[in-house]
């Protein structure tokens, strides 16, 4: 199914612009947490649209809620028996899905993708940012990239580290961690 035509079909089926930014930012990421004030300067939307559809979410069980100081945040219930397919469902929304078919497959020796940026925060934007972790060529990198770019109608950039360790030391100091969207042993772990 085309990204065109999933972007659509879900924008028609869910007509509320506020719930599909609440999907994009708790089902992309799953670590991800918010609160109604954050999400509020976030979205651009008034804090009663943003509480209506919390609510909807967190009594439907597809959220769970805490307290922390005076704030009450927010999170995808990853326990949920629907949050595999809504995840699936947000990841060909924003393209990734097509992303990761078409470009790791043929690479070279990737080990891991990692989502970075708007994306990896869940916020909707015009540019999927990544990082590839192996031995990767780059000219045919490039070449898919141009490829896919207009499918999932938004800009890609990537970064690529030979190693593992080296990817570590960079990341790990950030405060906002890379979402991982692939890895070499999960996907040979599905195959079997």
């Amino acid at each position: 199914m085309s990204n065109f035509i999933t972007q659509t079909m879900i924008e028609t089926l869910i007509s509320s612009k506020t719930r599909i930014k609440l999907m994009l930012k708790f089902f992309l990421n799953s670590n991800t947490t918010s609160y109604l004030r954050g999400l509020e300067g976030e979205f651009g939307d008034s804090t009663n649209a943003i509480r209506l559809e919390l609510n909807r979410f967190e009594d439907a069980g597809m959220l769970r809620s805490y307290t922390k100081g005076n704030k009450k945040f927010f999170q995808a219930n990853t326990e949920h028996p629907l949050f595999n397919e809504v995840h699936s469902l947000v990841m060909k929304y924003v393209g990734i899905d097509r992303i990761v078919e078409n470009v790791v497959e043929r690479l070279g020796e990737v080990r891991a993708v990692y989502l970075v940026g708007d994306f990896s925060r869940g916020i909707n934007g015009d540019i999927i940012d990544l990082i590839f972790v192996g031995e990767v060529n780059k000219e045919y990198l490039i070449q898919l990239i141009d490829k896919v770019e207009p499918i999932v109608k938004r800009k890609v950039r990537y970064l690529i580290y030979d190693k593992h360790n080296e990817f570590e030391e960079t990341w790990n100091k950030r405060e906002i961690k890379p979402f991982l969207i692939w890895e070499e042993d999960k996907a040979k772990q599905e195959v079997v």
